[in-house]
């Protein structure tokens, strides 16, 4: 695997340094190989390769972009087994998983967007033929991706930048490199014009800021943690770039009494416990109806002692690790503050599950009785530990479930569908996801508050890519 060579302007290009950076496999806690991260001359030759690209890629037609992500999309398609893999072993994930979500919702981000472009319209008319505002490529976008989701996020990024007419330079996560690498060898394949995808990898503090600094970097789209993007706003200030951000997540889940509990708190659980809790919509905090709240707790309890852990490598439907050791160490000492401020442990706990000394695995932990001055309610936990709390009217389950920094997503489940469709308004979030539904294919996918300001997925997730432009007296 080429992960210790950058794709720039239509090529491998071996890395500068000659320094290695290890990629371990968090089942095994030992690494499976290695990664160079790109300087910042090398991050100049990856943005100076998307302007290059940039005249002739944006003036393509959206037929011919369409047919350049079918073709992305048919590699993607054929070698899904060999991404699966990549998956799995840098990131934790189990085989089943990375099989059955992992890859294919990158896939089917990229199909998404080849038939929202082929129904855009890029020119729209205002007051009659000779006023019209026409939808640009925004230019030359800096892409930063995370770990714990990799194809999804890339593909939501680099799809919607093909589709928008943008030229781009990717920098995935330094924890996840290997699918990324792959990714790049499926652009080459499927022949995306050189330099209108690029890859570097890097950390985010050297290789990360050379790129969102860049002077001929015009958007930045990120997905992590508040704390980068706010950095990384910063950053992009001196050139005024368009920033557009997927930050972290605190989601409720209110489960009303007749939702009926016995089927609505084991789904939460494993909701909040899938891809080992690491997922920024996670519904880690799950509020319930008083007068169910202590079978509800009962009931979380028993669905988490039930959860099987093992290693990613092994056939079945089982949590993996948690991703690395720093954030193995700080799930383990979010659990001891929560035992400490007097949360009710009632399943999992500290330390790692019987029969796996080794690898950063973590007990499905559940506690009871939560309340907002605890550190548990407030700081996202990105493990499988599911904090649970009681209310008793409407109001208060508003009030609850929109006390956080952060506005990403929300989960309801109940039967009165005034009810609940009145709550579904109140919460101050982006993603609502009622009684169990899937968001639809093209939902716009992103948060209010401190969870970020950008929209991904489908028409809204190419429009961020695009500039407004007004035309007035048009000849016609």
């Amino acid at each position: 695997m080429t992960t210790t060579s950058f794709y720039i302007d239509g090529a491998w290009q071996e890395a500068a340094s000659a320094e290695r950076q290890p990629v371990f496999n968090p089942s095994t806690e030992e690494a499976f190989t290695e990664t160079v991260w790109a300087t910042a001359d090398e991050v100049d030759q990856a943005v100076m390769a998307a302007r290059k690209a940039f005249p002739s890629w944006s003036t393509t037609t959206p037929a011919e972009r369409v047919e350049a992500i079918d073709r992305l999309v048919a590699v993607f398609t054929a070698r899904t087994d060999e991404m699966s893999a990549a998956i799995s072993e840098e990131m934790g994930a189990p085989l089943a998983l990375s099989r059955n979500a992992q890859s294919p919702v990158g896939l089917g981000h990229l199909k998404t967007f080849a038939r929202e472009l082929a129904e855009m319209e890029f020119v729209r008319e205002l007051d009659g033929p000779e006023h019209l505002v026409a939808l640009e490529p925004a230019g030359v976008a800096a892409l930063i991706t995370p770990w714990n989701w990799p194809m999804n996020q890339i593909c939501l990024k680099v799809g919607a930048a093909l589709a928008a007419g943008c030229t781009m330079v990717l920098k995935p996560s330094e924890i996840a490199p290997v699918s990324a690498a792959l990714f790049a060898e499926f652009c080459d394949e499927a022949k995306i014009p050189a330099g209108v995808f690029n890859l570097v990898q890097g950390d985010g503090a050297g290789t990360g800021t050379a790129l969102t600094s860049h002077p001929e970097v015009d958007l930045i789209s990120f997905t992590g943690s508040t704390r980068a993007g706010m950095a990384i706003s910063k950053a992009a200030a001196d050139t005024v770039k368009r920033v557009s951000l997927e930050l972290g997540g605190k989601s409720p889940n209110v489960v009303f009494a007749d939702s009926g509990i016995e089927k609505t708190v084991p789904a939460g659980v494993g909701m909040c416990f899938n891809n080992t809790g690491q997922s920024c919509i996670s519904p880690g905090k799950m509020l319930v109806e008083g007068s169910v709240y202590d079978q509800a707790v009962a009931l979380a309890a028993e669905a988490a002692a039930n959860t099987e852990v093992n290693l990613a490598s092994e056939e079945g439907a089982h949590l993996g690790p948690l991703v690395s050791e720093a954030q193995f160490n700080k799930v383990q000492k979010l659990i001891e503050t929560g035992i400490a401020e007097g949360a009710r442990l009632v399943a999992g706990g500290l330390g790692r599950p019987e029969g796996l000394d080794k690898g950063w695995f973590v007990k499905p932990t559940v506690f009871a009785d939560v309340t907002p001055d605890m550190t548990l309610w407030n700081e996202e936990i990105f493990g499988p530990v599911l904090t649970m709390s009681a209310f008793e009217t409407d109001d208060e389950a508003a009030e609850l479930a929109n006390d956080t920094q952060y506005g990403l997503a929300a989960y309801i489940q109940g039967q009165d569908a005034e009810r609940v469709q009145t709550l579904a308004r109140r919460i101050r979030a982006g993603v609502v996801q009622i009684n169990g539904a899937r968001r639809a294919p093209n939902a716009p996918f992103g948060g209010y508050k401190q969870s970020g300001n950008g929209r991904e997925g489908g028409q809204y997730g190419i429009e961020d890519f695009l500039e407004v432009k007004s035309l007035s007296g048009w000849p016609v």
